[in-house]
């Protein structure tokens, strides 16, 4: 392919009455065709047998549904980080916990909307495809009551946005996406190619193109790139690529932020479909594998913690084990809580929770001596980035 093939591929960019060019991705696939060979071809095929591994890999725990559910959680915050929150694992597990410090960032706000949009779209995902409706229905979701909230959730945008440095203008702007006119158009191409067998294309390669092309068709004012991330994951689930959503990329794009916006632009500007799906491939792969450590690292502390509770509980150990299993979906309790699960008094539930402390598997969190709060490190911290 020569240059200008090369840069035709992925669009053009059209000058506008103010004086600024707006880019004009063009339809996928790409044309010329995405070659899949030699380095591309490698990658391809390592991360389809890490993706396969993953999967494998979540079956194998008691009870996935926990898993995916501290998954969702991370990505809400990486995912959020990268749009400039600050709010960690722990501050969100600690709001979940009704356990708000002075010191907890205003946003969690957003992390928080982020899980609900990431479980509303999972849901969503049996009775409606990946679609223009699904990607409005998921930004409202997102948006709803947080920062961008005034920017019109659910809705394609009606003027023009642009990327670039704080307080630059159009003509100052790194990449100005297409005009409000043509988004509606753009991401009715965008679904057709997502929902049409024309292309030959691996499932992993069109999941990368989409990905691409919507954080190009950028088709709201607020909230694209926190849902072009969701949209990764729910094009895998929706082909079943993936039983349970516990693939997120965030961690990867996050890590690799420049490299990931380059590649990005250097699509746009000379056509590299090819050198942006390595990379994006090369994130699956690394993800893929990280996800399937952590799920083996989670099956050896629970039953390290298992062999614990039994050895060193006495007649309480039947008790010890059921909260065990609620400690994993509920990482940050209160001796209340644990009455309440088990029904029985706080009495016990005071000593069973200290059992867990003096074992090593809760922590006080809050060096209080009445409304405290315990939390199992040992399992967030198999989350930490």
């Amino acid at each position: 392919m020569n240059d200008d093939a090369l840069q035709a591929r992925a669009g053009r960019y059209v000058r506008q009455s103010g004086g600024y060019r707006a880019f004009l991705p063009a339809p996928l696939p790409p044309e010329p065709p995405v070659l899949i060979q030699g380095r591309l071809q490698e990658i391809l095929s390592a991360a389809d047998r890490a993706l396969g591994r993953l999967d494998g890999s979540i079956q194998t725990l008691p009870n996935p549904d926990l898993f995916v559910a501290m998954y969702v959680r991370k990505e809400a915050v990486l995912s959020s980080q990268i749009e400039g929150t600050q709010s960690s694992l722990q501050d969100l597990l600690a709001a979940e916990a009704r356990l708000l410090t002075p010191g907890t960032p205003d946003d969690v706000d957003e992390v928080f909307n982020y899980v609900r949009a990431m479980n509303y779209g999972l849901k969503r995902l049996d009775e409606l495809p990946v679609s223009s409706r699904l990607i409005r229905e998921i930004h409202a979701e997102l948006m709803q009551g947080v920062r961008g909230a005034h920017l019109t959730p659910g809705e394609f945008r009606r003027s023009q946005n642009w990327i670039g440095p704080s307080g630059c203008t159009l003509r100052e702007a790194t990449f100005v996406p297409p005009p409000p006119s043509e988004v509606g158009r753009m991401v009715s191409e965008l679904e057709h190619f997502l929902h049409s067998n024309a292309s030959e294309l691996p499932l992993l390669a069109r999941v990368g193109l989409a990905h691409a092309q919507f954080e190009t068709i950028h088709p709201f004012l607020d909230g694209n790139g926190r849902v072009g991330r969701l949209l990764i994951t729910f094009l895998l689930c929706e082909q079943e690529v993936l039983r349970k959503p516990v693939l997120y990329l965030s961690h990867y794009f996050k890590r690799y932020r420049a490299g990931y916006y380059q590649a990005l632009q250097e699509v746009r500007d000379l056509g590299r479909w090819e050198e942006w799906l390595q990379f994006f491939l090369q994130g699956v792969y690394e993800v893929s594998e990280q996800a399937t450590e952590t799920a083996r690292r989670i099956l050896e502390m629970r039953e390290r913690h298992r062999t614990l509770i039994t050895e060193c509980f006495g007649r309480a150990a039947g008790s010890g084990h059921r909260v065990l299993e609620y400690l994993y979906e509920y990482p940050i309790v209160s001796v209340r809580q644990i009455q309440e699960f088990n029904a029985t008094t706080y009495p016990a539930a005071n000593n069973l929770v200290r059992q867990f402390e003096k074992n090593g598997i809760l922590e006080e969190y809050t060096g209080q001596r009445r409304n405290r709060r315990f939390i199992y490190a040992d399992y967030i911290h198999l989350f930490s980035d």
